[in-house]
């Protein structure tokens, strides 16, 4: 048994069972990885994959089985690499963090800064994704730390730790019908707000299933025009007057957006929570402790374990 079997096993399901796509990833051909699953099938006397001539089309009984060891087995490698790398070159080498827009763009950038200053040898690496990719990053090996409001915490083989929360705004126009009430003092109501083409973030992102679920819960249907993963794209097609924004407190900037008028949202939607991800049973390397102590203070070497070390599931409370 060696870890290229390993490797060809996992690669084959994670590229929907095509040899040919799997030869690419691995750096290698078709019927060497044939091969080696076939060797790795006759060494522990099963069938991994259920078979149609050629084709490999899914996995058999006991391949359901070994799929979950091999991972395992293939993250205590990457696990003994990361060790070997943290003793022989503790403050070099590589961090990868997977986060939403919303994260990268509003609240990553001081702590980008931040780990910079003291840790000027470790490359930092941002992937940007949607929620489910930003776990996928992470259950795939692909990221060290994700960042993102929403699905984090669904996932079992994943620890999400609360970092902190945030609320929604209303964003307008400053000549909009909305601000004027605003400046009258008056609270703004979703049976109000109803009444405008809505502009705000994809189902999915950024506190979006809060949004849903007020109008919900008032039986209002919320005329939605334009749903983006961005509040950048969104807060254009605001000052466009093509209806009434609703971004993240944190994506709103009077001084970078001064044609748009924020009108607090907090009594209207739920409070959202932002989570810093890890895959459980992972490795860290100190200095990625080091940047999460920029990002979320709270979470300590000491607490990550422990959440680490946690049977309650994925999602962690502090």
């Amino acid at each position: 048994m060696n870890f290229q079997q390993l490797r060809s096993v996992r690669e084959t399901v994670r590229q929907g069972f095509n040899l040919t796509e799997v030869a690419l990833v691995l750096h290698t051909s078709q019927p060497g990885v044939s091969r080696q699953i076939r060797e790795l099938e006759e060494e522990l006397g099963v069938e991994i994959f259920v078979r149609a001539g050629k084709r490999l089309t899914g996995l058999t009984p006991p391949g359901e089985v070994v799929l979950p060891i091999v991972e395992r087995l293939l993250i205590e490698a990457d696990n003994l690499k990361r060790a070997g790398a943290d003793f022989a070159a503790q403050d070099r080498g590589t961090l990868t963090i997977a986060a939403t827009h919303s994260q990268a763009r509003y609240a990553l950038p001081p702590a980008v800064r931040d780990f910079r200053a003291t840790h000027p040898d470790v490359v930092l690496q941002l992937h940007q994704g949607s929620p489910r990719q930003v776990a996928q990053m992470l259950l795939d090996g692909e990221a060290d730390i994700g960042i993102a409001t929403e699905a984090l915490a669904g996932y079992e083989d994943l620890v999400a730790l609360p970092c902190y929360s945030w609320s929604h705004v209303v964003v307008v126009p400053r000549d909009h019908a909305l601000a004027q009430e605003a400046d009258r003092g008056l609270t703004l109501t979703l049976p109000r707000l109803s009444e405008f083409a809505l502009i705000t973030y994809e189902t999915g992102y950024t506190g979006r299933s809060h949004i849903d679920e007020a109008f919900a819960r008032h039986a209002l249907v919320p005329n939605v025009v334009l749903a983006a993963m961005d509040a950048d794209v969104i807060k254009t097609y605001v000052e466009l007057g093509m209806g009434v924004g609703l971004v993240a407190s944190i994506a709103y900037d009077e001084a970078c957006d001064a044609g748009l008028r924020a009108i607090d949202a907090r009594h209207l939607f739920a409070t959202n929570m932002t989570r810093l991800a890890l895959r459980r049973g992972a490795y860290l390397r100190r200095y990625a402790y080091e940047f999460i102590r920029c990002f979320a203070p709270p979470l300590t070497p000491e607490l990550i374990g422990q959440a680490m070390a946690s049977s309650e599931g994925s999602r962690f409370e502090i």
